[in-house]
């Protein structure tokens, strides 16, 4: 099982077990994991590198943390924080106009390698089909990591 799986395991989520899986990452050189977890690791940060996001309002429902993504589309999506760790957070899509259901997802950000100046990011999802096959499900989910991986990669080498 590759470490980011354990993650989500580890944060008390399971990864589906008749579902999607989709992984994808980047690697960032000449920065630190402590630089770049500052910059883009906090849960609402997503609205300064993902490129469909306009906006992210974080608020709290009891002991629970949710963020409400507003996307350039017009579309809403809510998602609710299952762990936070020094490494990243896992999440689960609560609403959401995307074609899945049972999503469940980690974003990590740790040193790559021996040497402190590489970052690995990581963003692995479980999901099931939601009004769409499976093969539709994943490339969009793949669309949005992609998108998202690539501004991230742009904006943390700056």
């Amino acid at each position: 099982m590759c470490a980011t799986a354990a993650l989500l395991v580890s944060a008390g989520t399971t990864l589906a077990a008749s579902g999607v899986v989709t992984s994808k990452g980047i690697e960032i050189k000449g920065k630190t994991a402590a630089d770049v977890l500052a910059k883009f690791g906090a849960f609402c940060a997503i609205k300064d590198w993902h490129p469909a996001v306009a906006k992210c309002d974080e608020s709290k429902e009891g002991n629970d943390t949710f963020r409400t993504l507003t996307l350039k589309d017009g579309g809403v999506i809510k998602e609710k924080l299952t762990s936070k760790g020094d490494e990243g957070y896992s999440y689960k899509i609560v609403e959401s106009p995307l074609p899945v259901k049972d999503y469940m997802a980690t974003f990590s950000i740790k040193k790559d390698g021996d040497g402190d100046n590489a970052v690995r990011i990581n963003w692995l999802a479980s999901y099931q089909a939601k009004g769409k096959t499976e093969a539709e499900a994943k490339a969009v989910i793949e669309g949005i990591f992609d998108a998202g991986l690539k501004s991230l990669s742009e904006l943390a080498a700056k």
